[in-house]
């Protein structure tokens, strides 16, 4: 393990490389659990892990318009619909009018269903409380601003994606000009 100086720092270049490293090896477990959880979790709702993710934002954003909310995740509209259509069939959200635009609708969360979701993350919740109990407010002031900063990079990681899927190694074309033809890698 690193050793930290008087001033919180790791005492080299190296250490902090590993320091690094180990944080962002942390963070890719973290996104692998709490990807599965949701999974289960959506499971267990009849729901996929981008309607859960859709769900938290409409809840948290709400009400939004389906437009901005398929722009803010960056899906694709007609994608935003099939899943404001599940979570509407579900009882998750309701669609009404934009009150600013007539010709407009809004989605929002039905608080009375969101019961039913805590219920499901109450454990990780708990777990997180724990968790949180072993730290100083000066600790948690420190670890909430690195995770909203990681979020906002995330957020400018994916708004700096190409607008263009990447071509798929996997796929070759047999003739200039078939597109679709799939030929297998060699094995």
């Amino acid at each position: 393990m690193s050793q930290i100086d008087s001033s919180g720092r790791a005492e080299t270049t190296q250490q902090r490389g590993e320091l690094t490293q180990a944080i962002r090896d942390s963070m890719r477990d973290l996104s692998v659990r709490l990807s599965l959880l949701t999974h289960q979790i959506g499971g267990r709702l009849d729901l996929k892990g981008t309607d859960l993710d859709c769900l938290d934002l409409i809840d948290r954003d709400g009400p939004i318009g389906p437009g901005t909310l398929a722009r803010r995740t960056g899906l694709h509209p007609a994608t935003m619909t099939g899943i404001i259509d599940r979570l509407e069939r579900g009882g998750w959200i309701t669609r009404e009018r934009d009150p600013h635009d007539r010709r407009a609708v809004v989605v929002q969360v039905v608080r009375s269903r969101g019961q039913e979701l805590l219920r499901m993350f109450a454990g990780m919740n708990a777990a997180l409380t724990e968790i949180c109990a072993d730290y100083t407010d000066a600790e948690l002031t420190v670890i909430a601003r690195f995770l909203n900063q990681v979020a906002d990079a995330g957020r400018a990681a994916a708004e700096e994606l190409p607008t263009s899927p990447i071509p798929d190694p996997l796929v070759h074309s047999r003739h200039p000009g078939a597109a679709g033809t799939v030929t297998p890698p060699n094995r």
